[in-house]
Formats: structure tokens, C-alpha cells, sequence
């Protein structure tokens, strides 16, 4: 399944645990961001055109990192008459990771996590060391 988004003045093409770079969002890093402007929508059999959005869908993002792109350099010069400037500009860039691509109607998927497995270790030399203080 993947989906055309418009975020920023410009379109990706996305897919569910894809990272792309866009124009800076707000929110903090590992917060989540629903995108709602879907331009296409493919799950494989079906596909959706909007007009000019696929009405109901919406991906769901989470914020990796916000960052600074690459310096882009502006310099002018009059020539002959001693004359130059020189300007830079970095853009504000957000880093995003694709958690979920929703067509309309359909629920957000949980996330099998990982159960955390409890250390027996620590119990154990816990209850050594008290069996030998008494």
C-alpha cells in the first residue's frame, strides 16, 4: 500500500515505515502527525484519485527529528563597481517515519510491541543476599 501526500508545498510518495525529509512541522521529536492531504491512495487492488484530496483518507507519521538543511548560498555582483553581497539561508526540515497509511473508514492498526522481558537475575542474587544476612 502506498499513498501520494502534499505536505509543504510539495508531493511524496509514501509507504508505510518509509523516512522522508519535509518542510518543518510542529510538534516535538516522537510525537505522531496525522497528514490528511492524500492525493493518491494505493492498497494494492484499489486505487483512489482525489480532487484534489482522497476523501477520509490520512497518513499517520511520527517526528523523528527536526534539523537544518544544507546551507544554500546567494551572491551578487556588480561588476567594475566594487560592489557584492553575499547571503545564506538554511531551511528548517523535519524528519518523519511513515507508521500508518489509513484509506476512509478504516481504523488505525496497534503495533504489536515488544514485551519487555523481566531480569530473573536481579530477584535471584536479591534473594541470596538476604538468605546469607540473616
Amino acid at each position: 500500500m502506498f499513498a501520494i501526500i502534499k505536505t509543504g508545498g510539495h508531493q511524496f510518495r509514501v509507504a508505510q515505515d518509509d523516512v522522508i525529509t519535509v518542510n518543518r512541522l510542529s510538534g516535538d521529536a516522537g510525537s505522531t502527525v496525522e497528514l490528511g492531504e492524500v492525493i493518491f491512495l494505493n492498497d494494492g487492488d484499489n486505487s483512489s484519485f482525489g480532487a484534489p484530496f482522497v476523501e477520509g483518507a490520512k497518513v499517520v507519521a511520527e517526528i523523528v527529528e527536526h534539523s537544518r538543511g544544507k546551507k544554500v548560498i546567494a551572491f551578487k555582483k556588480r561588476r567594475r563597481q566594487n560592489s557584492k553581497r553575499k547571503r545564506g539561508h538554511r531551511q528548517e526540515e523535519t524528519v518523519i517515519r511513515i507508521t500508518d497509511i489509513l484509506a476512509a473508514g478504516s481504523a488505525p492498526k496497534k503495533r504489536a510491541t515488544k514485551a519487555k522481558a523481566k531480569d530473573e537475575a536481579p530477584a535471584e542474587a536479591q534473594a541470596t543476599d538476604t538468605a546469607t544476612a540473616e
